[in-house]
C-alpha cells in the first residue's frame, strides 16, 4: 500500500446513493429521445444506415459489404447487429426505427458496464477513503454506489456523446466494447471469471467494430496493469488478457479490419485545434478528470485510477494520431468518466457550488432560447426570429403537435423541480457536483428531439432533398448511374427514393436511363458527353451542395 495518505475524506451522510428511480430515469431520458420520429441524418448516421439497409434486404454480401456497388471499409460486426434487426423487425417496423433499436441498447450496455465497473474500482483498498479517528466515515459499499452513481452522471453530463451517442454508427459499438474492457479489468479482484468472459469478449468485439488498433493497445496496457497489481485473481487475468489481444488481432485479420488511418496534425494550428476539441468534447469530465489526476497523484499506479487513466490516454493519442478524430476521442469516455466520478470525495464545496450556478444559469438560457424558437415557429412571433428560422430551413413549414409540446413541457418542469431538489437537499452527497450539469444535458437534448426535431429532420435529412430529385426521376427506373457519388447521397437515394443506385466507377451506363451528380455552387455538375442536363436542385438546407440529373 502506498505511503501517501488517500486524499478521499467521506462521511456516511455524503456517501448517500443516488435514488435508484431517479438514475434510471435520466438514463432513460438520455438514452430515448432521438431514437423515434426522425430519419437518418447526414453523414455518417445515414452511410452506416444504408450499408445496414443494403445487407439486410440482400443487396450486397455480408462478409464483403458494398454501397452502391462499390466496396466499403464498413466495420462487420456493428453492421451486422443494424442489419439483422432490420431483417427480423421487417415489415412491422420502419427500417430507421428497428436500426436504431440495438444502438440504444448498446449505449445502454455501455451505462451498465461504466456503473458496475466504477462500483468495482471504488470497493478496492486503494480507493476507499479515510477512516475517522471517532467513526462516521463512509460505509465501502455505499461509497462504492456513490461513486457509481456519479461516473454515470458525468458520462451524460459530457457534450461529446450528446449526437454521437445517438447515431446509428460503429463507434457506439466500440464505445460498449471499451466499457465492457474497463469493466471486465475492474471486476477481476471480485469476480474473476466473470473478468475472463468479458475481456475474452470484448477486445475481440472491439477489433471486430472496426477499431483493431485500439483494442491491440488496450489489450497491451491491460496486461501491464494485471501484472502489476497486487491481487492474485488480477495477476492472473493477466495471461487471458494477452491472449484476447491475440484473438482480437486475428479477428481483425480474418475480417481484413486492419486499416491505418494515422493522419497526425501537421501544424500548430492543427494541434490547437486538437486541444479545443478535447476541451469541448470533455467537458465537463475533463476538468474534474485533471483534478482527480493531481488529488490522486500519489496513487496513479492503482488500479481505481490506472485502468480508467489507460482508457483516456488511449483515446486520446488515438484522436490525435488520428488528425484530430472526435470518434477516436469518444472511446476514452469511459476512463473519463470514471476520472471525473473520483475528483468528487476530493472538491471543495465552494468549486462544486460554482458548478451548481453555471450548470443553472447556462442550460436554463438555453431552454428559455428553445422554447423562444419553438414560439417563433409556431405563432411567427418574434418575427425576427421567425424569419431567421425560415432562412436556416427554407422550405419547411411547422406543424403542431401535441404529443412534443407536453414531452417538452414535462421536461421542463422536471429541470426545474432537480433544480429545487438538488439545492434544497443533498447538499453532502458526493454525487452533487454532477446532477445539475447532468440534468441540463438531458434538458437540452429531450427539448432538441421534441420542440426542435421536425426543423433539425428537415435540415439534417436527405428526404426533402430526394423529394426534390423525385420529380426529375422515374420511380420505376431500372437503375441509376452515379459514379463517385458521396455514400450519403447514395444511401439517401436508395432508402429515401427506393432506386437502385450504381456508383461504381464504370458503372453500366447503357443499362441506366439515368445521371446523378453531385457538386457544388462553384463546381456544380456538368452533364456527361451524351447527357443532357434534366435539373440541377440545391439540397434546401444546404447553401453549397447541388446534384444534377440527367438523361441520355
Amino acid at each position: 500500500m502506498s505511503a501517501a495518505p488517500i486524499p478521499a475524506l467521506v462521511t456516511s451522510d455524503a456517501a448517500r446513493p443516488l435514488p435508484r428511480a431517479a438514475l434510471l430515469l435520466l438514463c432513460a431520458a438520455y438514452v430515448l429521445p432521438g431514437v423515434f420520429g426522425r430519419d437518418p441524418w447526414k453523414n455518417a448516421d445515414l452511410t452506416a444506415f444504408g450499408q445496414m439497409l443494403a445487407m439486410a434486404e440482400g443487396r450486397t454480401s455480408w462478409l464483403a459489404p458494398a454501397l452502391g456497388g462499390v466496396p466499403t471499409d464498413a466495420a462487420h460486426l456493428p453492421h451486422w447487429i443494424g442489419a439483422a434487426f432490420i431483417a427480423l423487425t421487417s415489415p412491422w417496423l420502419d427500417p430507421a426505427l428497428a436500426v436504431r433499436v440495438p444502438f440504444a441498447l448498446l449505449l445502454t450496455a455501455t451505462m451498465v458496464a461504466l456503473w458496475y465497473g466504477s462500483f468495482a474500482l471504488a470497493r478496492t483498498e486503494a480507493a476507499q477513503p479515510l477512516p475517522f479517528a471517532f467513526g462516521g466515515e463512509a460505509h465501502a459499499v455505499d461509497y462504492a454506489r456513490a461513486i457509481a452513481d456519479a461516473s454515470i452522471l458525468a458520462l451524460i453530463a459530457t457534450l461529446g456523446l450528446l449526437q454521437l451517442g445517438h447515431e446509428t454508427t460503429p463507434e457506439l459499438a466500440q464505445l460498449a466494447a471499451v466499457a465492457t474492457v474497463q469493466w471486465a479489468m475492474a471486476v477481476a479482484a471480485f469476480h474473476p471469471r466473470r473478468a475472463r468472459a468479458g475481456i475474452v469478449f470484448a477486445l475481440p468485439a472491439l477489433a471486430c467494430s472496426g477499431a483493431p488498433s485500439v483494442a491491440a493497445v488496450l489489450g497491451i496496457a491491460g496486461t501491464t496493469i494485471c501484472l502489476r497489481s497486487t491481487y492474485g485473481e488480477v495477476r492472473r487475468l493477466g495471461g487471458w488478457v494477452a491472449a484476447a489481444t491475440v484473438l482480437a488481432a486475428v479477428s481483425a485479420w480474418l475480417l481484413d479490419q486492419w486499416a491505418w488511418r494515422v493522419t497526425p496534425p501537421n501544424s500548430a494550428r492543427a494541434v490547437l485545434h486538437v486541444a479545443r476539441q478535447w476541451l469541448w468534447f470533455l467537458w465537463p469530465a475533463w476538468l474534474l478528470a485533471l483534478w482527480a489526476l493531481w488529488q490522486w497523484r500519489h496513487h496513479l499506479m492503482r488500479r481505481h485510477l490506472s485502468i480508467p487513466l489507460a482508457v483516456l490516454g488511449t483515446g486520446l493519442v488515438a484522436c490525435l494520431v488520428m488528425g484530430g478524430s472526435d470518434r477516436a476521442l469518444l472511446l476514452g469516455l469511459p476512463g473519463v468518466a470514471v476520472l471525473a466520478a473520483f475528483a468528487l470525495p476530493t472538491l471543495r464545496r465552494s468549486t462544486g457550488s460554482a458548478i451548481d450556478w453555471f450548470s443553472v444559469f447556462f442550460f436554463s438560457l438555453l431552454a428559455l432560447a428553445v422554447w423562444l424558437i419553438y414560439i417563433a415557429m409556431q405563432a411567427g412571433v418574434p418575427a425576427k426570429v421567425a424569419a431567421n428560422v425560415a432562412k436556416l430551413a427554407p422550405g419547411f413549414k411547422p406543424q403542431f403537435a401535441w404529443l412534443s409540446l407536453i414531452a417538452a413541457s414535462f421536461a421542463t418542469l422536471a429541470w426545474l423541480w432537480v433544480v429545487r431538489w438538488r439545492t434544497a437537499r443533498h447538499r453532502a452527497a458526493i454525487w452533487r457536483s454532477l446532477v445539475l450539469p447532468a440534468g441540463g444535458v438531458v434538458l437540452a437534448w429531450n427539448l432538441a428531439m421534441t420542440l426542435w426535431l421536425p426543423p433539425l429532420n428537415y435540415a439534417r435529412s436527405y428526404r426533402a432533398h430526394v423529394e426534390l430529385l423525385r420529380r426529375h426521376i422515374p420511380s420505376d427506373v431500372p437503375c441509376i448511374a452515379a459514379p463517385a457519388l458521396p455514400r450519403a447521397l447514395t444511401a439517401a437515394l436508395e432508402y429515401h427514393g427506393r432506386w437502385r443506385v450504381d456508383t461504381r466507377p464504370d458503372a453500366d451506363t447503357e443499362a441506366c436511363p439515368i445521371w446523378v451528380k453531385a457538386g457544388t455552387l462553384a463546381n456544380p455538375p456538368l452533364p456527361p458527353s451524351g447527357w443532357t442536363t434534366v435539373a440541377l436542385e440545391r439540397r434546401p438546407t444546404d447553401k453549397d451542395e447541388i446534384t444534377g440529373v440527367f438523361r441520355r
